[in-house]
């Protein structure tokens, strides 16, 4: 009798450790994301409707995108949303699958888009003698284990050490039952609630392709594995870079502060324009919209619409950066250069950095602000206004 094999595939994570605001699932390898390719895999090992997702509802235009594009996307269920864990998020891609009864269930992170049809086959295989079964791989550094104040304590024989991949491959009524009973509890990986049960789960051999994506260098190593193992389409999509540029300038107006790059700084006069006049983020939207061939921040938001008058103009920017994610991108870095000579830039380029990667959702380090003057030359040297530059960097998918 076939077995029904059910898949749970834990896509729920927000990536922090990736820094990137585009979580890891989603990006693309080879023209299709890190999900994608986890789907179109095990769909060769089950049927579609046995093949639960797990994610988080914010990221439902990303989901939407790589289900599009699978294979086998419209017979996908409903995803379920992850919970504030990983093994909550097992749990309820468990409970989920339970009313179609499989028999066994592999359980897999969309963080390891290496995942190959032989590694499957050999989990699927060992489960037909045993209620647990994970991928591993050898351990090839000696590994040395050491106090609380790094004096070394003992060396551990790395020939009894293994390296744990997904998925990870159980009876499903023992798996689901074991997560139940733990719920609440967060373990190392789902054959660790087996073995707090005392039943046992055996090693197969994994592959080195199938290992996780965790840092942004981990994305080279993906490339090598995709170009080795796919066909080397010309037409295939990849990663392009594109730089953008903008240039704004405002005027000074009665007033006590200027608003640069979010921040309110003290000075003898406020800059006019229409919106909050914020020269720094104008600038900046308007070459991230140049990166991506999408006009100019006047196109989006016209000086002539009541509606944006006095507007805060991080909305602005935060529209400039989702269009480049809808186009399945992402920004790179931005780096910003005010002229004036006053106000004092120096003093506030820390909050104008902080502020400005948290509108485009990037890490602080992918942004540059930075300030000088022309030598008291030109309306910026007479001090009738303030004029700003930037340079911007996204990575788009080729079309």
């Amino acid at each position: 009798m076939t077995q029904k094999i059910g898949v749970v595939i834990v896509a729920a994570g927000s990536g922090s450790r990736f820094g990137d605001p585009l979580p890891k699932q989603y990006h693309k390898l080879g023209g299709k994301s890190l999900l994608g390719h986890c789907i179109d895999c095990f769909a060769g090992h089950t049927s579609a409707d046995l093949i639960q997702i797990v994610y988080n509802p914010d990221h439902q235009d990303w989901y939407d995108q790589t289900i599009s594009g699978a294979s086998c996307g419209s017979d996908i269920p409903q995803p379920v949303a992850g919970g504030t864990t990983r093994q909550q998020s097992v749990l309820n891609g468990l409970r989920a699958l339970n009313a179609k009864s499989p028999d066994i269930v592999l359980i897999h992170d969309a963080a390891r888009p290496g995942i190959s049809d032989t590694v499957i086959t050999r989990v699927i295989d060992a489960l037909k003698n045993h209620a647990g079964v994970i991928p591993t791989l050898p351990v090839a550094d000696t590994i040395k284990q050491a106090d609380g104040n790094n004096i070394i304590l003992r060396s551990i024989p790395r020939e009894s050490l293994h390296r744990a991949q997904t998925p990870q491959g159980f009876v499903f009524k023992t798996i689901f039952d074991a997560h139940t009973q733990f719920e609440g509890q967060e373990l190392t990986d789902d054959a660790s609630l087996l073995e707090q049960l005392g039943v046992d789960v055996v090693c197969v051999e994994g592959a080195a392709s199938n290992d996780k994506i965790t840092q942004r260098d981990d994305f080279g190593r993906a490339q090598d594995w995709i170009e080795t193992t796919e066909t080397k389409d010309t037409s295939m999509s990849q990663e392009e870079y594109r730089a953008g540029t903008g240039f704004d300038v405002h005027r000074f107006a009665p007033g006590d502060h200027c608003i640069l790059c979010g921040i309110k700084v003290p000075h003898t006069a406020r800059l006019d324009g229409h919106s909050d006049a914020d020269v720094g983020l104008h600038t900046l939207t308007d070459a991230i919209l140049g990166a991506i061939g999408a006009g100019d921040i006047g196109q989006h938001f016209p000086p002539s619409d009541i509606q944006w008058k006095g507007a805060a103009s991080d909305i602005f920017l935060k529209h400039a950066a989702d269009l480049v994610r809808q186009r399945g991108g992402r920004i790179v870095n931005v780096d910003l250069t005010l002229i004036c000579e006053r106000p004092k830039i120096g003093p506030h380029t820390p909050a104008m950095r902080q502020k400005v990667a948290e509108i485009l959702s990037i890490d602080a380090d992918r942004v540059n602000v930075k300030a000088t003057t022309t030598e008291k030359l030109g309306f910026t040297g007479r001090e009738e206004g303030i004029a700003a530059q930037a340079a911007v960097s996204v990575a788009v998918p080729v079309k």
